[in-house]
């Protein structure tokens, strides 16, 4: 199974809390991360693009980094570890995008992949002036997919001609290339998500819901599985979830009651507020799991206890038909990682031919 790690590159990290740790995004912080992932043997970092946050008496995601950015600087300090920006289709031209992966791609010697974010908090985009409007969001995917087709253009052959609905390509350059396949990877959740996702990814990031339930994931992967059978490609399914670890389950259990207890519930209204502006929201999709979702910190699948029981967790994860493996958060991510590197891992049967790396 491959292990990935979701970058800290908003403030409060992936609880929406007052009582969860506190702290600002920044290049070092991140940098301690990803260096800590290269030395257990994770497979991946990605960090996120967000525009706007959801404000709350946690200002959560009030304070983020940029993604790009982060990764050049990043790429240029590891050595091994594969890293993948965001970019939010919305405000880049694709032929400028393509430049950037390749630069990034340079300077980490191969080891670059992109993120494509379609798009579903409109005020990210309002407050530029550049929201196309009310049909985005029935026809995003339709955006992306020529977005993708564009990029791939230029890579490939440093030339594209593209003409479609909402880009068109003259003799459009971008040299030098890549110096290897620059991989895709999405996150849609909703049915045409995946579609698309099976059409133009390599990795879709699938989403669950819920605490130490293992077993709901497989209702994802399968409808990915079933999106790559009507495509005819293989596009691998990578789960997003969060790590909340200690000695004893009831010590873990206990840090995620305390979080709990500060739920920042004016950052939660606004960030329903947000998705709920996509009426037609499919129910799988991020916006419609965004508004159905419980009033607890995190919405993502948990995995809270002792590091035995996350490993075991974990173990029967892998074991998911279709799963590739899984992007980690954590509650405290530097803690987090230790945990995980020294306490988890070793623990792990899927991860065993790692267990001394140190």
């Amino acid at each position: 199974m491959e292990l990935g790690v979701f970058l800290p590159i908003g403030n409060n990290g992936w609880l929406i809390s007052t009582t969860s740790p506190q702290y600002q995004p920044s290049f070092d912080l991140n940098r301690d991360v990803t260096l800590l992932a290269e030395r257990y043997g994770f497979e991946f970092a990605l960090s996120m693009i967000k525009l706007r946050g959801f404000g709350g008496p946690s200002e959560y995601w009030d304070h983020n980094l940029e993604s790009f950015t982060l990764m050049a600087g990043l790429a240029s300090v590891t050595s091994r570890i594969r890293l993948f920006a965001s970019v939010a289709v919305l405000t880049i031209p694709p032929a400028v995008l393509a430049r950037m992966a390749v630069t990034i791609d340079s300077i980490s010697h191969g080891r670059f992949g992109v993120n494509i974010v379609s798009g579903w908090q409109k005020a990210e985009y309002e407050q530029m002036d550049i929201w196309p409007g009310e049909a985005h969001f029935a026809r995003r995917y339709e955006y992306c997919s020529e977005y993708v087709s564009v990029l791939k253009e230029l890579w490939a052959d440093g030339r594209s001609d593209f003409q479609g609905e909402f880009f068109r390509m003259r003799d459009c350059r971008v040299s030098p290339r890549p110096m290897r396949k620059i991989d895709i990877i999405s996150a849609g959740q909703s049915n045409r998500g995946m579609q698309f996702a099976a059409e133009h990814a390599d990795y879709n990031f699938i989403s669950a819901g819920g605490i130490n339930d293992v077993s709901q994931v497989r209702q994802h992967t399968e409808r990915l599985i079933a999106a790559n059978a009507a495509a005819g490609a293989a596009c691998k399914a990578m789960l997003l979830m969060m790590v909340i670890a200690d000695e004893t389950d009831e010590a873990a259990m206990a840090k995620w009651h305390h979080y709990v207890a500060g739920t920042d519930l004016q950052a939660l209204a606004w960030r329903d507020s947000q998705a709920a502006a996509d009426a037609k929201a499919e129910a799988h999709s991020t916006a419609g799991r965004m508004v159905r979702s419980d009033r607890v910190p995190t919405n993502m699948l948990r995995l809270i206890g002792s590091y035995e029981t996350v490993a075991r967790q974990l173990d029967a994860l892998a074991e998911t038909p279709g799963l590739a493996g899984v992007m980690l958060t954590f509650d405290d991510f530097l803690i987090g990682m230790e945990q995980f590197g020294t306490r988890i891992q070793p623990l792990m049967r899927c991860r065993r031919h790692l267990a001394a790396v140190a």
